[in-house]
């Protein structure tokens, strides 16, 4: 029998996992329920704690916000305990495993995890410093990361920010290593341990060219371990390690149809250490197939110097563009090309302009190429900008001191929630609106711009995607918007449907795509513009991070609504709404019928409580209350006339869930799966509610009384109760005007109107929350979910007004006060 409870459990949680979000609570009730009956031991289940950035400490916060199971790990805490004991470091978060390598599949071969003193004699961190040649690319397909590695290493202050440079294998070593990341606005401190995957001793991926320096080899896993696995790295752009590696912001041009003033472009890049990289287009049929003048097609190169080079022949002089590339492999494949190795070209150069560049004919995948030929032979380029966060203070300060400039940024974090702040492209007018909204305001123009406008560069980053690959989650398609903004328009917050309908915008994202970070540079007048990130389509799913760069300085706020009541004069306000709204009647016409109702229910002692209560408003507002939506197999809502159930039947739920898994086993009877009925359940199979409604819940009905329950007795007299049923008539009569199907449920989009019409103001964030609270998997908010967002809403703010007592929007509980009233609320 435990074999059997075992067995059952594990296919009732993958049907569970399969059959949606709504259904999964009810029918994991039933389940459990069922099974703990028939079998009457109940067993703990076990809960395995992914690695992610969540299990990282964040540079400087102590708190951190990791979720319940997660660990943080403090570098200095575990290296003093791994020396205290003797003992090398086995990272818990990032075994040596499988599943450390791949998510979707096995590896071919085995693969050993080996330390480095197992792979090399007199193994160093550093072998005579450090350099772009320590960067060899092995079997995995990070390309990208490789170039944006090989960057790294020309800018002493971002290569130690990242990798900092007292670790080593000789002195405190403890087989612990650890390493800095920029991720979505913030610095994550990433450890690991130094077991490297192997294959009969050598190291499967990245690698330096000495065979016993690890800097390189130790970074890729640190970074394989920040985004889940080493196949999480496959396939990427060279944008996205370079961001990571200095908080920097990266902007992409193809080649074919490059700006005019391009090389420019790079070369002031190049003059503020900005990191770039370039690539060309893949051949669909070969693998990195390699073009005639030695380039490998489907290959990230870095670049490594962009200048004017003095040229001297025997009839002219001048300074012809160069670019100088690197491949990240190393070795000789290189351009074959004019301005190659020992090619005739450079015998026009003058000596001293050869020491200048520093000059070298190595086999070592470092290249020269004319910039004609750059834009002839390659597709792509990248260019990584460094924020003003991508050095440390001191560094900041010699960047400063030497001349160099440097961008003004300014950064705000978003999310798309479905039904709510997810509203689609412009193609969608009817919700675009809805999406988050931010306002730059540009003051002075670039110092050398001859026009008077402001460089800026807006940069759409969405979060999280690459490390929730083993999920399934790819990168969602996205883009924005940019409009000017008039003072008047100033005064509107957030903007509405009728601002896009008539406005016409000053910018866009080149394209709506599903890269994790979209970003256009654009010449703007000084003033003020209104952003728009989004989606492509609306209802998509996703947490961003929006940036802002300039020459000169800019200021950025969300563009959103205050939280509080609304002003009586708002154009939504309830009983200004439309006209012909339907205001609710006065409650003294109607107060001699009304206390009958109160008499009747409350009994001797003159209270209603909660169950009373909901027995008022469950016959009352019957017709009102949201009709069950069914969710069959094909994923279509049905909203069905008749109320629907889980089956009554526990085996037969049980035979559901367990059928396809015990057919043809000695279990099939005991689980009732021969019964004619149960039979027909596993064949045709049930159809899911997602939303089936028995009345007002106890939960809705308990939160009503304690807002107008000033002596938290639990009970309302006549007069509380009278002050509430005006208000649930108030807000009956707000969501009738919304719910123009009459079916009981409202658009998550109208959730905002409807609330200030009942006279609250909210913004994205609060809106939001209450989506993913009473939101249903549809995007509607059903009438008794709307009225107790208004109960917890009004109650909320009646708390916190008791306590601002300057108006201030200040409030000051002790934590006592504060769960007491919040708690009973």
């Amino acid at each position: 029998m435990d074999e059997l409870k075992g067995f059952l459990r594990q296919a009732g949680q993958e049907f569970l996992n399969a059959a949606g979000e709504a259904a999964m609570g009810a029918a994991k009730d039933v389940v459990g329920s069922v099974i703990n009956e028939i079998f009457i031991k109940k067993e703990a289940d076990t809960k395995r704690v992914l690695p992610s950035i969540k299990n990282m400490r964040v540079l400087g916060e102590n708190n951190t916000g990791l979720g319940q199971y997660a660990e943080v790990q403090d570098y200095e805490t575990l290296l003093n305990n791994c020396l205290t004991n003797g003992s090398l470091f086995e990272d818990p978060l990032f075994p040596a495993s499988n599943e450390s390598l791949m998510f979707s599949r096995r590896p071919d071969r085995h693969v050993e995890w080996l330390r480095p003193h197992e792979i090399a004699e007199n193994p160093q961190f550093f072998v005579e410093g450090y350099s772009r040649f320590d960067v060899q690319q092995g079997e995995l397909g990070d390309c990208w990361l490789l170039a944006a590695t090989a960057n790294l290493t020309q800018e002493s202050s971002l290569f130690f920010r990242v990798i900092p440079p007292e670790q080593s294998f000789q002195e405190n070593y403890a087989g612990i290593f650890h390493f800095r990341f920029w991720q979505y606005g913030k610095w994550v401190d990433v450890i690991i341990d130094d077991r490297l995957p192997t294959y009969r001793g050598d190291l499967l991926y990245m690698h330096s060219a000495e065979k016993n320096e690890f800097w390189s080899a130790l970074l890729e896993k640190a970074y394989a371990k920040l985004h889940g696995s080493y196949e999480a790295l496959k396939g990427g752009t060279t944008c996205e390690a370079m961001e990571d590696f200095t908080g920097g912001v990266s902007e992409w041009y193809d080649l074919k149809e490059a700006p005019d003033n391009l090389f420019s472009i790079l070369q002031k890049s190049s003059e503020r250490n900005s990191m770039m990289g370039c690539s060309l287009e893949a051949d669909p049929n070969v693998t990195e197939a390699e073009t005639p003048q030695g380039l490998i097609r489907g290959h990230a190169y870095s670049i490594t110097k962009v200048c004017m080079i003095d040229i001297v022949t025997p009839n002219r002089q001048g300074k012809i563009p160069m670019i100088r590339m690197r491949n990240p492999w190393g070795n000789e494949a290189e351009w074959n090309g004019p301005w190659s190795d020992s090619s005739p070209e450079w015998r026009y150069i003058p000596e001293e302009q050869k020491q200048e560049i520093g000059l070298t004919f190595d086999r070592d995948g470092e290249f020269w190429m004319s910039f004609q030929d750059f834009l002839t032979h390659f597709d792509r380029v990248e260019i990584c900008h460094l924020s003003p966060e991508s050095f440390s203070q001191k560094a900041a300060d010699e960047h400063q001191q030497s001349g160099k400039r440097k961008w003004e940024m300014s950064m705000y974090e978003g999310e798309w929630t479905p039904g709510v702040t997810a509203g689609g492209c412009r193609n969608f007018l009817d919700t675009f609106w809805h999406n988050p909204q931010y306002i730059i305001t540009l003051v002075d123009a670039d110092e050398e711009d001859e026009e008077g406008q402001c460089t800026v560069i807006v940069a759409l980053m969405q979060k999280n995607r690459r490390s929730k690959r083993n999920q399934g989650m790819e990168c969602l398609t996205i883009g924005f918007a940019i409009y000017s903004l008039s003072d008047h328009d100033l005064a509107n917050r957030p903007q509405g449907i009728n601002f896009f309908k008539y406005k016409s915008s000053v910018g866009r994202s080149p394209h709506f795509i599903n890269t994790r970070e979209v970003c256009a540079r654009f010449k703007l007048p000084p003033g003020h513009y209104l952003i728009v990130p989004s989606t492509f389509d609306p209802n998509e799913e996703g947490e961003f991070l929006i940036r802002v760069f300039s020459e000169a300085q800019n200021n950025m706020e969300e563009n959103d609504d205050h939280v509080g009541y609304a002003d009586k004069t708002d154009s939504l306000y309830c009983l200004k709404i439309t006209p012909g709204f339907p205001i609710p009647k006065p409650m003294d016409t109607q107060k001699e019928s009304l206390r009958r109702l109160f008499d009747s229910i409350a009994g001797q002692d003159q209270e209603v409580d909660w169950m009373e209560l909901k027995r008022i408003l469950d016959h009352s507002m019957r017709d009102d209350l949201p009709k069950p939506v069914m969710f069959n197999r094909s994923n279509a809502f049905e909203t069905q006339a008749g109320s629907g159930s889980v089956p009554e039947n526990p085996c037969g739920l049980l035979s559901l869930l367990c059928g396809p898994f015990l057919k043809g086993t000695p279990f099939e009877d005991q689980v009732g799966m021969n019964d004619q009925s149960n039979k027909r359940l596993i064949e045709e199979g049930p159809a899911v509610i997602l939303d089936e409604t028995h009345g007002f819940s106890k939960d809705v009905c308990r939160s009503m009384v304690a807002m107008l329950d000033a002596d938290k007795s639990g009970k309302l007299g006549f007069e509380e109760f009278e002050a509430l049923l005006s208000d649930i008539a108030k807000w009956k009569a707000i969501f009738k005007t919304y719910d123009t199907e009459n079916c009981g449920r409202i658009s998550g989009f109208q959730l905002r109107e409807a609330l200030q019409s009942a006279g609250y103001h909210l913004n994205n964030r609060v809106l939001n929350v209450l989506g993913h609270r009473y939101g249903s998997r549809d995007g509607k908010i059903a009438f008794d979910d709307f009225i107790m967002c208004a109960v917890r809403i009004k109650t909320y703010i009646e708390i916190f007004r008791e306590r601002d007592a300057e108006k201030n929007e200040t409030a000051t509980f002790t934590l006592e006060e504060w769960i007491e009233r919040t708690i009973y609320s």
